[in-house]
């Protein structure tokens, strides 16, 4: 663990895109994300259904969703088109967490001469290749979006069945062709691409806030421990979910719910709003948003732990 000086604390000796072993970060990584995408499946499939229920669905909350998943299908039921979702992750992360690093090695330089505060800058940089990197994944991931959703919630509330990945893909190709697995394209880059800024910005900066509280700074010469650095960057994914989740939500339900349509309906997404707005009021934006508030900051939490661990289990030898 490179904890030498207090300029590790800041986040200035962490470990760029160049001074990686890039097959190793991709072949362990993909192995250390899909366990983690195994453990936290079950609350995104909650959430899903939450989402796309109707007004006078018996199951208001996330207890019930789970108590008649559990009723109806046992656990196999809490994973759903995750089958789905595991041969698209291991591409969508690959293209993620390529353009992710390049691009933030590329911002921090850009905004270098601006000579802003340090949680500034890290925020900033952060934001913009979070940004950069949901933004090229889009291609990859609103396909596998479209089709695990379907697969969450076939059955349920009204919605149809399913015989597999496979066959949602020729259904829906053969109701309304390729475009039709691009359906909420649009809302999915709005829905991910400031959602991931706002996560990795929130990370970059809520970071250095909490070596600062911790007391280092540049007069300090002893770093953190090992402890101090687990702590910090755990603390920080967990803020950086949180705020991604309440700040994203509304765009989640929407998207989701054009998603998830039968193949005869044809409602774009103002269509979708109204509808809500008329059912639930305002707060059917955020029907989900426990769940999502919940699988978000956990995925942060452990998803930054298990990265940064990546990064430095994959570091080059100098």
């Amino acid at each position: 663990m490179e904890s030498t000086s207090a300029r590790a604390a800041f986040g200035q000796t962490e470990i760029n895109w160049d001074k990686l072993d890039k097959t190793k970060f991709y072949v362990v990584g993909a192995g250390i994300f899909t366990g983690i995408t195994v453990a936290l499946y079950p609350v995104s499939l909650v959430k899903t259904r939450l989402q796309v229920a109707s007004k006078d669905i018996v199951e208001r909350n996330a207890f019930s969703v789970i108590r008649g998943i559990l009723k109806t299908d046992g656990i196999p039921g809490l994973y759903r088109g995750f089958g789905t979702v595991i041969t698209g992750a291991i591409p969508t992360r690959i293209v993620f967490l390529t353009a992710l690093e390049t691009t933030k090695v590329a911002a921090f330089q850009m905004t270098e001469p601006l000579k802003l505060s340090e949680m500034s800058h890290a925020a900033i940089a952060n934001g913009i290749a979070g940004m950069m990197g949901a933004l090229c994944t889009q291609t990859v991931f609103v396909p596998i979006d479209v089709v695990s959703q379907k697969l969450m919630v076939q059955g349920y509330s009204g919605h149809a069945t399913y015989n597999g990945g496979l066959d949602v893909v020729r259904k829906i190709v053969k109701s309304d062709g390729i475009r039709g697995l691009y359906r909420g394209f649009g809302l999915s880059v709005m829905t991910y691409s400031p959602s991931s800024a706002v996560w990795w910005a929130s990370y970059g900066s809520s970071q250095r806030l909490f070596w600062r509280i911790l007391g280092y700074g540049p007069e300090q010469e002893e770093g953190p421990s090992v402890r101090e650095l687990v702590c910090v960057q755990a603390a920080g994914g967990f803020v950086a979910g949180a705020t991604a989740s309440c700040v994203t939500t509304p765009l989640d339900t929407i998207k989701t719910r054009l998603q998830v349509m039968g193949h005869g309906k044809r409602e774009n997404a103002v269509e979708v709003v109204k509808k809500l707005v008329a059912d639930e009021g305002w707060k059917g934006f955020y029907r989900g948003l426990g769940p999502r508030l919940f699988s978000m900051s956990a995925w942060g939490t452990s998803m930054i732990l298990a990265y940064e661990y990546l990064k430095r289990l994959c570091s080059k030898d100098d």
